[in-house]
């Protein structure tokens, strides 16, 4: 079980990354840092601030997406001279490039997100794209997590809400985990399951407080995405988190494109969907997602009719070695089309 040594979480904590870094065992150390360029013009100058007197030698690597082929460029420039520490300062695609370059490299790494959108921030897992598997796949899980929550507030609405489409799946990966434990003696963890389902669930309570741009609203979002990762950390795998409605958003990538929707907007879909199958009250999740104004029908992120049905068709058999709702309810085109069009998806 590898578990985040350290959380930081507040208003202007950016200033303190070198005392955080001190902390965590890595002062007089060469730390390299993954970012995209604007987070680099929006937070560098706070990052290298925060490390005078330390003895820190930084550098920066600017990465443009999450694919292998950036990952093994990356991993080919640090090799000159390896860092002691990898800090991935950004959204999903920078920490999770830094968190699979640091696997690669056998180095810790340190998540910086600057966007509440996604559950990665704390587990090992990553979504790297060019690798044969089209799904999330284990990598490093960081050895500490430093979020600002003026700096995540700074980002557009559309991230945090997709991060909330990240955290309603939840309800449905856990139903998914039980259905193969019951149905196929998989391994369930009760711990893991019941803290992703309190992530979900508190955005379900406090979604009306989540419709403004408050950093307090961002603080209930950013622990939520936090404990769930780290509740995969726990669990050993993905499952308490994902489910499903992730194979969901995997196929429609796979099918139709990178360009359809952010992650969590797409998992939000699924979650809707699978609720349906598993028979929860999928009304509660669509009036959620649409207060936090996450889409709930998927033209809303360019998908059409089709794609729909075929990308729930193609779930089914994306990851064999993984038993969800979608294996029982064994699909067809007929019955894929009823699903969306019953959830009004399409």
């Amino acid at each position: 079980m590898e578990l985040p040594r350290k959380i930081l979480i507040g208003d202007g904590v950016i200033h303190s990354l070198g005392a955080f870094v001190r902390d965590l065992g890595y002062g007089s150390s060469r730390i390299a840092f993954v970012s995209g360029n604007t987070v680099k013009q929006r937070a560098g100058d706070a990052c290298r601030s925060s490390f005078q007197g330390l003895g820190i030698e930084d550098s920066w690597y600017i990465v443009v997406d999450s694919s292998i082929a950036a990952v093994n460029k990356l991993k080919k420039m640090l090799a000159v001279r390896t860092p002691d520490l990898i800090i991935g300062l950004g959204g999903g695609r920078s920490v999770d490039v830094a968190k699979m370059t640091a696997f690669e490299l056998n180095r810790p790494c340190i998540s910086v997100p600057t966007s509440a959108s996604h559950d990665g921030i704390s587990s090992p897992f990553v979504s790297i794209r060019g690798t044969k598997k089209p799904y999330s796949v284990k990598a490093n899980t960081p050895v500490g997590v430093l979020a600002d929550t003026s700096v995540l507030a700074q980002a557009p609405s559309r991230l945090m809400a997709s991060g909330c489409g990240d955290l309603v799946a939840k309800f449905t990966a856990v139903k998914d985990w039980q259905l193969a434990r019951d149905e196929h003696d998989e391994y369930f963890g009760s711990y893991a399951a019941n803290l992703a389902d309190m992530s979900a669930k508190i955005i379900l309570s406090e979604s009306r407080r989540l419709m403004g741009r408050g950093t307090s609203g961002i603080r209930i979002v950013i622990e939520a995405l936090i404990s769930a990762g780290v509740a995969a950390c726990i669990a050993g795998s993905s499952r308490p988190c994902s489910g499903a409605e992730h194979l969901f958003s995997h196929a429609v990538e796979y099918i139709a494109g990178q360009n359809y929707g952010l992650h969590g907007e797409r998992v939000g879909l699924g979650t809707i969907m699978m609720a349906k199958l598993h028979e929860l009250d999928w009304e509660v999740i669509v009036e959620t997602l649409e207060r936090v104004g996450a889409p709930t029908k998927a033209k809303e992120i360019r998908l059409d009719e089709r794609a729909v049905v075929i990308s729930l068709l193609a779930a089914q058999s994306l990851r064999p070695d993984r038993y969800t709702i979608l294996n029982k309810a064994k699909l067809n085109k007929r019955s894929a089309f009823e699903l969306a069009r019953s959830v009004r998806i399409i």
